[in-house]
């Protein structure tokens, strides 16, 4: 690590960069050991702070003495006590943690020493017990997820608590900027999660990371590679009073080992049930994101083993040696279903992943808590669920969960088997819902995200539960589309016609993304536009990464990409950012100083980058640049601040990009109509243009096709194609067409006035009532525009935005996943291409 510190450009002075003892990992484990984690079962429904259990039951696990002192912001109140809580994200970080009182030093420093296990990697936050319980929070007010320690032996940890739930953070703050590089090579790495004082981020593809908003003081610095691949570094790092600690970390990489597991599981276990491996790793179905009901593991992204000829179960994994593994068998997710000891406490199994191959052996006591007999739930849905569709249950025993996979019985019948947790339980809802989309494919009787579901209650007798889907939402079965020929102009093999992602996702979109991409190809389809995402969390300090849980992690995105590749797909990469409010709204709000712009710029070249090297590395064809979210030079009628120099800035962005990504580059270019009179100069710089169409092709909510089709002719010829004439540049027509009644004006009234985002009607979104579902309203646009593209062979391309991939949805969004405009498309596309006469 180097030991400068550098100020931002308003600093004047610098700081020395103090070292801790340095608690690094030097090596994988030599022996392993496995051993049930500590862990008691709590009970009752979770609360907003985890519940203080009784302590941990010794084990033969070689441990390693731990002070944690920690300073607080104030004085307790009477009344108050501060702990450690240590996590357990495999089940749940608000499920089953344990918590240690501290020992005061004085009014407000606090300590406590424990025995923790000797190569593991703890993860913990303080907390406040009392009459009103409290958690820390950072600088920005956001919770802390938790911070990390790895035990390599005795040590002491020096933290620093920002703030509590409930009160806000006025005092200063530094900064820690740095790089992730490979130890072996020197290379960058990307999507390693880096964490210091409660504050976390991910690295970029340039191995880049800012931590902003620490307090000043020593914080403990660890960067942690999710799937275990490289081992774990920490060190303790000294942050000033508005200076930036840099900082250079190099990780070893780790080898891999092959290791078996082999699993007897209960007599009761229903037989062919699949039985998964949930874990704290990414392939294990982590996903260290905030997900519904507290949990952080999917259990579509888990492993699941294999039948034994004698009943047991198997599964063969590579593994990173030396990885600190937590993990449990599970009939459901880290949560639901997953087994238990027989005294009722959660199991959680702890490896470290030896230097060679081996085999682990493990018994499932129980899949129950409790003396309440399990639930067998017996579904029967409705003849009009699409093929291939996998109907998934959802609990709500406190809030709703993540939604678990059903067992497939044939003829439309799905069944699961509750074993527990059924103790804590008491009444809970439940629904049925459609490729784990819970809240927009859902039973029609318990449909958005308001419900609390279907209602039971647990029993002392075994239930079974059998009962019928009588429609799904947004399954309207429409009349088949009527499609009338018409003699296309069929163009060269450059010529673009695909779909767009719409900018959202889930982690448990990754078991649908495959099937997606097969549906866009069915089409004719000879592009996939995909849209990974960064998430502003901050604008002052402005903080702008990826986010785990909320946006696609680099893994991820390297799928999906390798999935569209394998079918042959053009892929072109249309990076987007979230915002934390409209972005409109978030423009407005942000500081937009000459300090601030530098910041923007500087995050968004890094994003850029971050994408032209996913891309590059990933054998995408071209990376879409700009968007409609971009406020441009004005903010509501403002003067936005926007340095002079923008232009320059964008074409030294680009330049940048074409150092390092040898594809196309596009600029998203938002359209409506007398919007192309002025344009960047920076275009000269790209390959194309994708043109976000939001122009409306009448006043009228219903109109004549015809006249649809003469607008839309008459905005390509005198504005679009002069517009084209003067870049010189490839125009690819991409639109966004809710399914709704007046898309043709392209304003939806909002219901608190304007024009609707077309965004807004998307899913996972709540439905708008006062917005009326016409698909055919989206149908007939498609048709006008595609009419009017046959007759002007200049244009480059057509792209439908928006598309949804996990269901197939006949709602009001732009998707056209399952809608007539689908087959419009599967239509035109195949003899613009020249593929079909």
């Amino acid at each position: 690590m180097k030991t400068t510190q550098n100020t931002r450009p308003s600093a004047s002075r610098t700081a020395i960069f103090i070292l801790m003892a340095v608690f690094l990992l030097t090596g994988p484990a030599c022996t392993f050991s496995l051993v049930d984690l500590p862990l008691p079962f709590n009970t009752g429904s979770p609360p907003t702070q985890p519940a203080n259990p009784t302590a941990p039951t010794p084990t033969p696990v070689p441990s390693a003495e731990t002070a944690f002192t920690v300073k607080l912001p104030a004085p307790l109140q009477s009344g108050e006590t501060l702990a450690i809580s240590i996590l357990d994200e495999v089940t749940g970080l608000a499920l089953n943690a344990v918590n240690y009182p501290m020992q005061a030093v004085d009014a407000q420093t606090y300590t406590v020493s424990l025995p923790l296990a000797l190569n593991s990697v703890v993860k913990y936050r303080y907390i406040l017990l009392g009459d009103i319980r409290a958690q820390e929070v950072t600088s920005a007010n956001v919770p802390v997820r938790y911070r990390l320690y790895q035990v390599s032996g005795p040590g002491a940890i020096q933290d620093t608590v920002t703030s509590w739930t409930g009160q806000p953070f006025s005092g200063a703050t530094g900064h820690i900027q740095g790089l992730v590089l490979n130890a072996a090579d020197g290379s960058p790495l990307p999507n390693i999660l880096v964490t210091a004082g409660g504050v976390q981020t991910l690295s970029d593809s340039s191995g880049r990371f800012y931590l902003e908003g620490l307090p000043p003081g020593i914080h403990m610095l660890v960067a942690y590679a999710m799937d275990g691949s490289y081992q774990t570094f920490q060190q303790g790092a000294q942050v000033e009073k508005d200076l930036i600690t840099p900082v250079q970390i190099h990780l070893g990489p780790a080898p891999m080992v092959k290791i078996t597991f082999i699993v007897d599981v209960p007599k009761n276990t229903v037989q062919g049930a699949p039985v998964r491996m949930a874990g704290n790793l990414l392939q294990l179905g982590n996903t260290f994101g905030d997900l519904n009901g507290g949990l952080s593991t999917v259990a579509d992204r888990m492993p699941t083993l294999t039948t034994m000829p004698d009943g047991r179960y198997t599964l063969t994994m590579q593994l990173p040696a030396g990885a600190d593994l937590r993990y449990k068998y599970t009939l459901g997710d880290g949560f639901w279903n997953a087994e238990h000891k027989t005294s009722g406490e959660y199991r959680v199994r702890r490896l470290v992943v030896p230097q060679t191959d081996a085999i682990i052996q493990d018994t499932v006591e129980t899949w129950q808590a409790g003396p309440s007999s399990p639930i067998l739930f017996d579904v029967t849905v409705p003849a009009n669920t699409p093929a291939g569709d996998i109907i998934y249950i959802q609990f709500y025993p406190y809030g709703w969960t993540e939604p678990i996979p059903m067992w497939p019985m044939g003829n439309n019948r799905w069944t699961y088997k509750l074993y527990g947790p059924l103790n804590i339980l008491g009444n809970f809802g439940y629904r049925y819902c459609r490729n784990a989309q819970c809240g927009s494919a859902d039973d029609i009787a318990t449909t958005g995200n308001a419900t609390t579901g279907r209602s039971i209650t647990t029993s002392l007798t075994p239930q079974d539960i059998q009962e019928s889907v009588t429609d799904w939402a947004w399954m309207q079965n429409p009349e088949p589309s009527t499609l009338v020929a018409a003699p296309i102009q069929a163009r060269t093999t450059a010529f673009v016609a695909g779909v767009e992602f719409q900018p959202t996702y889930a982690p448990n979109w990754s078991a649908f993304t495959s099937q997606a991409l097969q549906n866009i190809q069915a089409l004719g389809s000879n592009w996939v536009v995909l849209t990974p995402t960064w998430t502003y969390t901050r604008t002052q300090p402005l903080v702008f990464t990826t986010q785990a849980g909320k946006d696609p992690l680099w893994s991820d995105n390297t799928r999906m990409i390798s999935q569209a590749r394998a079918l042959n797909l053009n892929v072109a990469l249309f990076p987007a950012p979230n915002f934390p409010a409209p972005a409109a709204d978030w423009w407005r709000d942000a500081p937009r100083d000459p300090g601030w712009w530098e910041d923007w710029f500087d995050r968004y070249r890094q994003f850029a980058l971050h994408h032209a090297d996913l891309a590059a590395r990933n054998d995408a064809q071209t990376l879409i640049l700009g968007g409609d979210w971009l406020a441009g030079g004005l903010v509501d009628g403002e003067a936005s601040g926007v340095p002079a120099d923008a232009d320059v800035r964008w074409q030294a962005i680009i330049s940048d990009i074409r150092a390092r990504f040898n594809g196309a580059i596009w600029w998203a270019l938002p359209y409506t109509p007398g919007s192309l009179q002025s344009t960047p100069a920076f275009l000269e710089n790209v390959d194309g243009i994708y043109l976000l169409w939001e122009a409306p092709l009448s006043e009228r909510a219903a109109p004549p096709k015809e006249d649809m089709i003469a607008e839309a002719g008459r905005l390509l010829d005198e504005e679009v194609s002069p517009f084209q004439v003067a870049v010189e540049k490839p125009v690819i027509l991409a639109l966004a067409v809710p399914s709704a009644t007046g898309t043709a004006t392209a304003c939806l009234p909002a219901p608190q006035g304007g024009c609707l985002d077309w965004m807004s009607l998307s899913r996972p979104n709540a439905d708008i009532p006062s917005i009326e579902v016409n698909l055919q309203a989206q149908t007939d646009v498609y048709e006008s525009m595609l009419t009017a593209l046959n007759e002007r062979a200049w244009l480059g391309g057509f792209i439908s935005r928006g598309y949804y991939p996990p269901a197939m949805l006949q709602d009001k969004s732009a998707s056209v996943h399952g809608k007539p405009a689908a087959d419009l498309l599967w239509y035109w596309f195949p003899r613009l291409l020249g593929i079909a006469q």
